[in-house]
């Protein structure tokens, strides 16, 4: 009985439908033997230059033509084209199988590299490049799309117009209505906002609100200390100031209950993991996400990373490159990870000197790198100034925004909580005199549905 390699080089020389799905995925390390690497670079040769099956007897005159292989290996390479298998498998059963092989293959052969790597054989990579090496191995899988046929294909995008897609909605009004419900998987999110504005009060406050809807929640934090931010969202949980949290007359019994009560309320999970500033990069995230899934079944529905310009980048060492590439790769790289594990990703930016204390930020305030803003789905800057200090607001202002116009509500004000690390929707009379902020009529659906929760 022929092994799956016999078979997938038959059905490569023999099967015209096999071959087209089949080959750009097949590589020719996959094979162990010799003659049958031969034989799978003769065929792919073939039909990149030709378009079209190969006639075994052509791969035959092409084999003998090598001056590079021995009368054995000519052989050998002859016998596999007289023994090919012409049996005609069950087309799904096929591709599947195939698949599964290129899948092991790729697998083991990225393992051999590690190895290699890590003992020091490989003097072009250090051991950096192994998760990538086994991330690719791992993401092996035929993909026959080739492309979206604007006539052919009319129907299903119809469908796809009207098709309801998965978010996770903000507890604020306004961030719903400019979101268009809430964010989408696949999307990196980007607050920006000057030193001690509320980049990270503004994230522990989402963070908490998906928990309360039930999301599971991982939060990534390379500036404060785990505890320090598990205490800011526990102000805004367990409806506490802060500075309470510490006192000794706030009792541990008193604090037990609160939790109990909260861990009633949902049925969400909030993972908070630390990283030393500027150390970790998306590699380590993905090790940390499949980490969590191996021994605790935690899969988050949306990711915090507190905060973007404080993360390594996995392609290149911040003393070699610029910072507007270098912080633009860090975009890219989150981006591509909330793709990989279709979450939504929310992180923050600080501004630059001249934006901190502007009441007008712009997208040229973005600190070390315009790359940002062009690799963000959504950017909106979070503006404080001593008079909305006084009133206990902030101002939102968005500065891209690829789900809605950002037009319309392009200004709108928050009321914020400090001492409770909490954000809440002002009443319509506190956006009546924005300048410039087209916006629509106002609703308090959302608002209703979250604001007031206390324990």
């Amino acid at each position: 009985m022929p092994g799956i390699e016999e078979i997938v080089i038959s059905n490569l020389i023999c099967n015209p439908d096999y071959m087209r799905k089949v080959l750009p995925f097949v590589k020719e390390e996959y094979f162990d033997d010799l003659s049958q690497k031969v034989v799978f670079k003769e065929i792919s040769e073939f039909v990149n230059e030709y378009d079209n099956l190969p006639e075994p007897n052509a791969i035959a005159l092409e084999v003998e033509k090598r001056k590079d292989l021995t009368e054995d290996a000519v052989n050998r390479v002859l016998e596999i084209l007289r023994g090919l298998d012409r049996t005609e498998y069950n087309e799904e059963w096929l591709l599947d199988t195939t698949e599964k092989w290129c899948k092991e293959r790729a697998i083991y052969n990225a393992l051999m590299e590690s190895v290699q790597i890590a003992d020091g054989q490989d003097k072009t990579r250090n051991q950096d490049a192994i998760p990538s090496i086994m991330s690719d191995a791992l993401s092996v899988c035929f993909d026959d799309h080739v492309g979206h046929d604007y006539l052919e294909d009319s129907e299903s995008r119809y469908d796809f117009y009207h098709r309801k897609e998965e978010k996770i909605p903000f507890d604020l009004d306004f961030f719903n209505k400019i979101t268009k419900g809430g964010l989408p998987n696949k999307t990196l999110n980007i607050a920006l906002a000057g030193t001690g504005v509320g980049k990270s009060l503004f994230m522990c406050h989402v963070a908490s609100a998906c928990l309360l809807q039930g999301r599971n929640v991982l939060y990534i934090t390379l500036e404060m200390a785990e505890e320090k931010i598990a205490e800011r969202i526990d102000a805004n949980l367990l409806d506490v100031p802060i500075q309470q949290l510490s006192d000794p007359l706030f009792s541990k019994g008193k604090y037990q209950s609160k939790i109990e009560k909260l861990s009633e309320k949902t049925q969400g999970r909030l993972v908070i993991k630390e990283y030393p500033t500027a150390s970790a990069h998306v590699n380590h995230f993905k090790s940390l996400l499949n980490e969590l899934s191996l021994k605790k079944g935690f899969h988050p529905d949306i990711i915090f990373v507190d905060y973007l310009n404080i993360c390594a980048s996995s392609r290149y060492k911040n003393n070699i490159v610029n910072s507007y590439t270098y912080v633009k790769s860090v975009a890219e790289e989150l981006r591509g990870l909330a793709g990989e594990f279709k979450v939504p990703i929310v992180s923050a930016t600080q501004t630059t000197r001249s934006g901190y204390g502007n009441s007008d930020v712009e997208l040229t305030d973005t600190s070390e790198s315009f790359g940002l803003p062009a690799t963000a789905d959504l950017m909106f800057a979070l503006i404080a100034t001593e008079d909305l200090e006084a009133m206990n607001q902030i101002m939102v202002k968005q500065l891209k925004n690829r789900y809605n116009d950002p037009t319309v509500n392009k200004r709108f004000v928050l009321g914020i909580d400090r001492a409770k690390m909490r954000l809440y929707d002002c009443e319509q009379s506190a956006q009546d005199n924005i300048l410039d902020s087209n916006q629509e009529e106002f609703t308090t659906d959302t608002k209703s549905k979250f604001q007031g929760f206390k324990i």
